[in-house]
C-alpha cells in the first residue's frame, strides 16, 4: 500500500552544545542541508511546515522561518504537538503532496534549548505544560508526570529500575558508534542507578538531554520524486492517537494513544509491528520507551526493559531501536528531537547508517508522542 508521499532529502545539523548557534539559524541549516539533499533548489519547495520554539517563540514561525530565508512557498504553517510534531508534520506534508495541492514540502525543525535557556527558563517552559488548575498549584512538572506512570507501570508489570536502566545503557550503546551525538561514553545500569534522582523512581540517566540542533526532511510527490536526487524513502503509511492533554485527565496510565496511531499506520501500511526491520520511537525518558514499546505491539507488558537488557534492542536483536541514540544519548532539541527519529530512519533505509546500519533494513517505524504521552503519530516508511 501507499500514501503516494516520499521523503527524498533529510539533514541534521550537528547537535549539543552550539554556543553562538540560534533557532533560525538552526532552521535555515537544516533546511537548506535537506533541499540539497534531495537535489532540489530552494526555487523547488512549494510547502514549508515548521514547528515551534522555545528560545525564538512566535506565533507564526513558518511565516518568521520563511522570511528568514526569503522564500515564498504556496504553503505555509506552524504545527505545535510537542514531541509528535515531527511526525505530524510529516503526515501533514505526505497528505499534501498526495493531494496535489504541494509537490515538495519542506518540514523543518530545530532550537539552541542548551545554550539559548538558562536553566530556570527552561523549568518554567515546561511547567507551562501542566492543568492551571489541577497541576500547576501543587508543583507537578513534566519529570514528576512521567515519574507517575512508571510508578503505576512498575507496580502493575513487575517492572524494575534496572530494567527501565537497560533501556538508556543501549540507547548509550547506539549513540556511541554515531560521530555526532550528544553523548557517547558507555554508561552502565549501576551509572544510571547511581545517578541524581530527578522524580522518584525516575533517575537523570532516565532523562533525555537538553541539546542545540536543527533538522528537517523534504517531502515530495510521486510524480515530483523521480526529479530528486537523493535516495526516496516511501511514506508507507500514518496515523494519529489522542487520548489526553493533562495527565490527570489520562483514562489509562497502561494504555495511549500509541496504540492507536499505530494500528492506524500499520494498517494503512498493510503491515504488523512483527514486519519491521528497525524502529525510532520517541524517548523523553526510558519509561515513555518501554510503556510505548509494549503498547504498540512490539513486546508484551513488562517486557521491554527485560528485552533491552538482553540486547533485543541493539543492532543484532529483534528491534534494533534508536540506533542514532534517541533522545537520551543522541541529542533533544524540542521538536527536532522527533525529527532526528526521522533523519535516522531515512538513513537506515537509504543504507547510508555507516557503524550503525541495521543489516537489510526494508521497513522503518518511527513514533512521536507529545506532552504527557498525549499526542501520538506513527509512521511507517519503507525503501
Amino acid at each position: 500500500m501507499t500514501m503516494n508521499a516520499f521523503i527524498t532529502g533529510a539533514y541534521d545539523t550537528a547537535v549539543g552544545e552550539l554556543p553562538g548557534s540560534s533557532c533560525m539559524g538552526l532552521h535555515a541549516e537544516a533546511a537548506m542541508g535537506a533541499v540539497a539533499d534531495a537535489g532540489l533548489k530552494l526555487s523547488d519547495i512549494d510547502g514549508v511546515l515548521c514547528a515551534y520554539s522555545f528560545t525564538e517563540p512566535h506565533l507564526m514561525l513558518a511565516s518568521v522561518f520563511c522570511e528568514y530565508l526569503g522564500i515564498h512557498p504556496a504553503t505555509c504553517l506552524a504545527i505545535q504537538a510537542g514531541g509528535a510534531s515531527a511526525c505530524i508534520m510529516v503526515m501533514q506534508a505526505a497528505a499534501l503532496v498526495a493531494s496535489g495541492q504541494c509537490s515538495h514540502v519542506l518540514v523543518v525543525t530545530g532550537d539552541n534549548r542548551l545554550t539559548g535557556m538558562s536553566r530556570d527558563g527552561a523549568v518554567a517552559a515546561l511547567s507551562a505544560v501542566g492543568h492551571p488548575q489541577f497541576e500547576r498549584p501543587f508543583g507537578i512538572g513534566v519529570p514528576a508526570s512521567y515519574a507517575l506512570v512508571a510508578r503505576h507501570y512498575m507496580h502493575q508489570y513487575g517492572v524494575t529500575s534496572e530494567q527501565l536502566a537497560a533501556i538508556a545503557v543501549e540507547h548509550r550503546r547506539h549513540a556511541g558508534r554515531h560521530p555526532k551525538a550528544h553523548k557517547r561514553d558507555p554508561i552502565t545500569v549501576d551509572q544510571v542507578l547511581s545517578s541524581r534522582m530527578i522524580a522518584d523512581p525516575l533517575h537523570m540517566l532516565d532523562c533525555c538531554l537538553i541539546s542545540d540542533g536543527g533538522a528537517a526532511v523534504v517531502v515530495s510527490s510521486r510524480a515530483a520524486a523521480r526529479d530528486a536526487r537523493g535516495k526516496a524513502v516511501e511514506v508507507l503509511g500514518a496515523g494519529q492517537g489522542h487520548t489526553h492533554e493533562h495527565i490527570v485527565a489520562a483514562p489509562s496510565l497502561v494504555d495511549f494513544g500509541c496504540k492507536t496511531s499505530s494500528a492506524m499506520a500499520f494498517a494503512r501500511a498493510g503491515v504488523t509491528a512483527g514486519d519491521i526491520d528497525v524502529a525510532q520511537i520517541y524517548d523523553s525518558f526510558t519509561i515513555t520507551l518501554a510503556v510505548e514499546l509494549e503498547s504498540i505491539g512490539f513486546f508484551e507488558r513488562g517486557q521491554a526493559g527485560i528485552a533491552a537488557a538482553a540486547g533485543e534492542l541493539g543492532l543484532g536483536g529483534r528491534l534494533p531501536c534508536n540506533t542514532h541514540g534517541g533522545l537520551m544519548s543522541y541529542a533533544h532539541s524540542g521538536a527536532a528531537g522527533g525529527m532526528f527519529h526521522v533523519v535516522e530512519a531515512v538513513h537506515q533505509l537509504r543504507g547510508s547508517a555507516d557503524a550503525r546500519q541495521v543489516r537489510n533494513a526494508k521497513l522503518a517505524f518511527v513514533h512521536g508522542d507529545g506532552g504527557i504521552l498525549s499526542a501520538h503519530c506513527s509512521l511507517v516508511l519503507g525503501a
